[in-house]
């Protein structure tokens, strides 16, 4: 009886992941799969550091800081461009997009200077 009931909670999870995938706007799953890609770069650069080793910290910390950087930024411009967040309904999507364009140049130049 345990099994059928895990069964049908999956079934509803699947429903339930399907239906959102369906109902998110194409904009919104670009900027998800863009997040996806920058932490994918932040495993894969730990992954690197803890095989081969971290000589270059400085170059380690920022490429794992930029990639981090950068997903929190997309994850803060997901939220004010999404329709369904009232918070932000004021606020022109072209004007989220310069902010996420000015901030991500912002933290790429502190980025830069870390490096030496």
């Amino acid at each position: 009886m345990a099994k059928s009931s895990a069964t049908k909670d999956a079934q509803a999870l699947l429903h339930s992941l399907r239906s959102a995938h369906a109902s998110t706007p194409t904009n919104l799953k670009i900027i998800d799969i863009y997040v996806l890609f920058a932490i994918f770069t932040a495993v894969i650069q730990v992954g690197y550091m803890a095989i081969v080793g971290s000589f270059p910290f400085n170059s380690f910390l920022s490429g794992v800081l930029s990639c981090v950087g950068t997903a929190v930024l997309a994850v803060c411009l997901r939220i004010q461009v999404n329709k369904e967040n009232k918070e932000f309904k004021d606020l022109p999507p072209e004007r989220a997009y310069a902010d996420f364009v000015l901030c991500n140049l912002v933290l790429h130049l502190v980025i830069m200077n870390f490096l030496g």
